[in-house]
């Protein structure tokens, strides 16, 4: 699943120790097996819209700190296991809600636990790891990442800010009734936009003939989990191995931590590590301690 690690420092061991191994692991980032997805990011990397300018991802806020109230925790539940490495905080029924939820009727189905700094990343991972993901598809930069990062609220910087050594540069947008989650992609020559909702851009040419809207979240799903299967029959690479998952997770993370120090940050995408910054060194999103019971 997306984000594929909390930690960066998890992330870069977890994909050695997929190589060291030999395993077939793949990354829930389903949007890569979807012909929307596709053909927008085909049509950045064929210079469709000309040279990009700027891109625009809508994702959300970072998360906050944890605040639910305590609640009594039910006899059947271990805590402590439910928490796993995680920092302790105490039982609140919307971390973890029963199954019996119908996830069409309530939001949090799916759990509240990732909008707390404690537990998740917000939406800037949650969402975050799938749109990061498409830019980094686009740009060419699977492999790679922004060089610096701009935390919203900096002097003038209205938005989380990722420049990238190529001089383009990426904001996080809030998304809203106009701008869905997704990604818009600004070039010389035009614009395009993608999201799971639509796929617009500034000229019809730059469509596919039969634009297909997808209902519903499984249909788009199917693919992806079909690939994995075919890779574990075959031996062979997912559409989204672990080092792609990681570097998308990276982006996120790095966003996350800009936020925790409240200033810019620079990164060196090819060695993994911060640019002569002890503090965002020590950063526990970049490597943190663990829980009793617990190591890496």
């Amino acid at each position: 699943e997306k984000p594929l690690t909390f930690t960066i420092k998890e992330g870069q061991l977890l994909s050695k120790a997929v190589r060291d191994n030999g395993i077939i692991l793949a990354v829930g980032s389903q949007q890569r097996s979807d012909t929307n997805f596709q053909h927008a990011v085909k049509m950045v990397q064929e210079g469709k819209i000309g040279k990009i300018k700027r891109i625009n991802a809508y994702v959300g806020a970072p998360p906050t700190p944890y605040d639910l109230p305590e609640e009594p925790l039910p006899a059947d539940l271990n805590w402590p296991l439910w928490l796993g490495p995680s920092e302790f905080v105490h039982y609140n029924s919307q971390l973890n809600p029963p199954i019996t939820i119908d996830p069409e009727q309530n939001e949090q189905f799916w759990g509240a636990w990732r909008w707390y700094k404690e537990l998740g990343g917000g939406f800037t991972t949650d969402w975050g790891a799938h749109m990061f993901d498409i830019v980094q598809w686009a740009l060419g930069m699977d492999e790679s990442g922004p060089v610096e990062i701009i935390p919203a609220g900096f002097e003038d910087t209205k938005y989380l800010t990722f420049k990238y050594a190529n001089g383009i540069v990426v904001t996080e947008e809030p998304f809203n009734e106009q701008h869905s989650k997704g990604v818009k992609f600004w070039g010389e020559k035009g614009w395009i936009e993608i999201s799971r909702e639509h796929l617009l851009a500034s000229d019809d040419s730059l469509l596919p003939p039969n634009t297909k809207t997808i209902e519903g979240d499984y249909e788009t799903q199917i693919p992806h989990l079909e690939n994995f299967v075919n890779a574990m029959k075959t031996n062979t690479e997912p559409i989204v191995p672990v080092e792609i998952g990681h570097r998308s997770c990276t982006v996120c993370t790095l966003g996350n931590i800009a936020y925790d120090l409240g200033r810019p940050i620079k990164w060196d995408p090819k060695t993994e590590t911060f640019v002569d910054d002890a503090e965002a060194d020590s950063n526990r999103l970049y490597h943190k301690s663990y829980s009793e019971g617990y190591k890496l």
